[in-house]
């Protein structure tokens, strides 16, 4: 996969491309009326919605955390506590995610965030040769392996999604 760094990129991108990640950005119209983001990404790019994963955090035991899951799905706060060894996990609040990511609702990337944050990538990623990520900003998404994903993320693996 080559490896591509549009000038002006965003911290995932300038992230990925400091570790050597191989990725390919995908750049698509935003339409600011979209309900999901991640669904108008998937439509936008032709893409099956089990492929393109959202980027949620959550608060586990009090502390932030990061579970990847298909737009396709809902992430399942038991599973993610459980894989965070955790006894409970809320949503965490739009502004604190934002805060700790440094990126925008709907641009939120696993990637290139302020600082690293435990992070768990549902396991279905793993069926895929590539998937899809924020790439940092509402209408680009990044493709690479899952496995550069969980290498430049420090993740784990767990079924933490639900349809």
């Amino acid at each position: 996969m080559a490896r591509r760094n549009a000038p002006g990129g965003t911290p995932a991108t300038v992230a990925l491309t400091r570790a050597g990640v191989g990725f390919t950005t995908h750049p698509y119209d935003h339409d600011p009326a979209a309900e999901s983001f991640g669904l108008e990404a998937a439509r936008a790019l032709g893409v099956d919605p089990a492929r393109v994963f959202k980027t949620l955090f959550v608060s586990a035991d009090g502390r932030l955390a990061v579970g990847v899951v298909p737009v396709s799905g809902r992430l399942d706060l038991k599973a993610v506590a459980a894989a965070l060894d955790a006894k409970k996990a809320v949503m965490a609040e739009p502004a604190v995610a934002e805060r700790a990511s440094g990126y925008v609702v709907g641009g939120i990337s696993p990637v290139g965030q302020k600082r690293p944050h435990p992070t768990v990538v549902d396991e279905s990623a793993l069926a895929f040769e590539t998937v899809f990520v924020s790439g940092g900003r509402r209408g680009l998404d990044l493709e690479l392996a899952p496995a550069d994903l969980l290498r430049v993320t420090s993740a784990t693996t767990a079924r933490i999604g639900r349809s």
